[in-house]
């Protein structure tokens, strides 16, 4: 079944993760409307700035008038900076400027998570400490434990989509924890879409990237996700694997 989520993300950095998504999803169409970086940095001021209300409207209201059936705003940081309240006014309003179901990529983790039955995980963020630290209290709100986090510090998107294969991979798999059922890497600017495989195979368990879950949570509120090969065990997976699904999003961000 065909279908659209439009993606609202930030500046540019690692959007042609979408494109790489559209091919290897046979009817998903994926547009991305870039929305306004006031200022690109890795910083609370900054990232509550990036996720304003003003500044995603804009490109929501662009969204709608393209008749998706879906947009995320498509980043961790800005939203889950926001706290969990805040994260989902944030998608409230969102889904209010499109006129169409709406979430954000820091609940799209959560409802990946609850997918796959994981409740504790690794968590390596390319963000600064003080920033990551607030991922972590959000999936605390969602019952997920974050056993092993890791921060690289990078300030800027624009350095974080400079990565390259083999530093991703290595900083994944360094980042690893014997306890975690899963690894979260929770940047939309890091490219990662081309490497779900590999990242997998390295740490012998699912890996959940930014871009990923951004898609496949567009799918899952439009109710067109169906199993498919190449995009890591989230992708593959129909339903909840194991543990009971941990406690999700506010009504708000729902269909």
């Amino acid at each position: 079944m065909a279908c659209t989520v439009g993606v609202l993300y930030p500046g540019f950095s690692a959007e042609d993760d979408y494109p790489r998504l559209e091919q290897r999803l046979p009817g998903v169409h994926l547009p991305v409307v870039h929305t306004a970086m006031p200022e690109d940095a890795h910083r609370v001021d900054a990232l509550l700035a990036i996720g304003s209300d003003g500044i995603l409207a804009e490109g929501a209201r662009a969204l709608g008038a393209r008749g998706v059936d879906a947009v995320v705003w498509g980043c961790t940081s800005g939203s889950f900076v926001f706290g969990w309240d805040g994260a989902a006014a944030q998608v409230a309003a969102v889904r209010a400027a499109a006129g169409a179901p709406a979430s954000s990529t820091s609940f799209a983790f959560v409802h990946a998570a609850a997918q796959l039955g994981v409740r504790r995980v690794a968590v390596a963020a390319t963000y600064p400490a003080e920033v990551a630290e607030h991922f972590v209290a959000f999936l605390a709100h969602a019952g997920i434990e974050v056993v092993a986090i890791s921060c690289r510090g990078i300030i800027t998107a624009a350095e974080v989509g400079t990565l390259t294969r083999q530093e991703v991979l290595d900083f994944v798999a360094a980042h690893d924890h014997p306890a975690a059922e899963a690894v979260l890497v929770p940047d939309t600017a890091l490219h990662t879409v081309a490497w779900l495989a590999e990242l997998e195979a390295t740490v012998g368990k699912p890996v959940l990237t930014a871009n990923q879950v951004t898609a496949w949570e567009g799918l899952r509120l439009t109710g067109t996700h169906t199993p498919r090969r190449g995009l890591g065990t989230l992708f593959a997976t129909a339903g909840p694997t194991g543990h009971p699904p941990p406690r999700t999003t506010p009504q708000a961000t729902m269909r």
